[in-house]
């Protein structure tokens, strides 16, 4: 018997001692982290870390691989998770945001709002000065920056170029949802308001202080920033962060909360120049039809996104503390609607593969 209960005790020991030798799973790093403002360094996590399903991460490639993809990151707590580069791309190369940039032009706006130099609820005219526009005078002074903010200025969105002829009457400010390129005359708001280059303003005022690289092109229809889909990926932990960085307050939470909310009561999907997923209903640029549902409904209901032509993204999911970045060109020539296209959907069933 008391053989027995020595044995016992010594397989039991051994028992304990092979649990101990075990290594323990490793505990992802909770805390947020903003990569330093110089420099290439920035911190990664493991998609082990995470739990994530990475048998799933070779077909997401794949697909980026497919759909003309240039750039790809997925970033969790700020750290790097996936980083991917197609084409010849690399960490450096610039890329275009197109309408995704429209974000950046509402920080900017806010940060002017901020520093009291534009007024949400003022008169555009204030800024831009009378006859701005090709409207009659007492409609034109009805649009203010938070109706460009929101794309309900009233001015007809079929004709893009964005020259006093073609900035003519359909709707009174706020009365009609319209997705155009008059946004753009807010970065004329800004520059007249500040007494600076729009490009000046943004460079002292944002890019420089969350470490972007990049620049503006100014052209004749639209005006895009290029940049790295690092930078890209910085301006998302901003955001995401509802405009602090490390900290620092660079805008302050009201705007961006405000930004990344439904922004008038016509399209529910459409904040201050973000697009909101999970409301009841949504529209698209060129189309006056409310549609039923979210837009996308393989995404989180909560997402805010960046999105441009060709399907440069830039998706925020809040409660994950995700940031994810897509650039590249076309990828759906059957859907190009940028807005609300088949690529966003088909993305998005990949990426919750990996994730969940």
């Amino acid at each position: 018997m008391k053989n027995r209960l020595m044995l016992l005790l010594a397989v039991l020991a051994l028992v304990a001692c092979s649990k101990d030798d075990d290594p323990a799973p490793p505990t992802p790093d909770t805390s947020f982290y903003f990569p330093p403002l110089q420099g290439t360094a920035w911190e990664t996590t493991a998609p082990s870390e995470l739990g994530w399903n990475e048998t799933a991460m070779g077909p997401l490639r794949d697909y980026l691989a497919q759909t003309n993809t240039r750039a790809f990151m997925i970033l969790v707590n700020g750290r790097i998770v996936m980083e991917e580069y197609f084409n010849g791309h690399t960490p450096t190369s610039t890329w275009e945001w197109n309408s995704a940039g429209k974000t950046l032009v509402s920080a900017t706006t806010g940060l002017a709002i901020q520093e009291n130099l534009v007024d949400f609820d003022t008169p555009a005219s204030a800024y831009l000065g009378e006859g701005w526009t090709n409207m009659p005078l007492d409609k034109e002074t009805l649009i203010t920056p938070g109706h460009l903010l929101t794309m309900t200025s009233g001015i007809d969105d079929t004709k893009q170029l964005v020259v006093k002829q073609n900035l003519t009457y359909v709707a009174d400010a706020g009365a009609r949802w319209a997705y155009g390129n008059v946004f753009q005359k807010l970065m004329d708001v800004v520059a007249e308001s500040s007494g600076q280059e729009f490009e000046t303003y943004f460079n002292e005022k944002l890019k420089s202080r969350i470490g972007m690289d990049g620049y503006w092109d100014f052209g004749a229809i639209f005006t895009i920033y290029h940049s790295s889909a690092r930078s890209m990926a910085r301006f998302g932990l901003l955001a995401l962060n509802q405009g602090k960085w490390e900290g620092t307050e660079i805008l302050n939470k009201t705007f961006f909360a405000q930004s990344t909310s439904t922004s008038q009561d016509i399209n529910l999907s459409y904040g201050y120049l973000w697009w909101l997923n999970g409301k009841a209903t949504f529209m698209l640029p060129g189309d006056q039809t409310v549609y039923p549902g979210p837009l996308v409904p393989n995404a989180p209901a909560e997402m805010v996104a960046a999105m441009g032509a060709l399907d440069q993204r830039l998706y925020l999911i809040p409660s994950r503390k995700l940031v994810i970045v897509r650039m590249g060109g076309a990828s759906d020539p059957n859907n190009p609607n940028f807005a609300v296209s088949g690529f966003d959907n088909e993305l998005w069933g990949m990426i919750n593969a990996v994730i969940d």
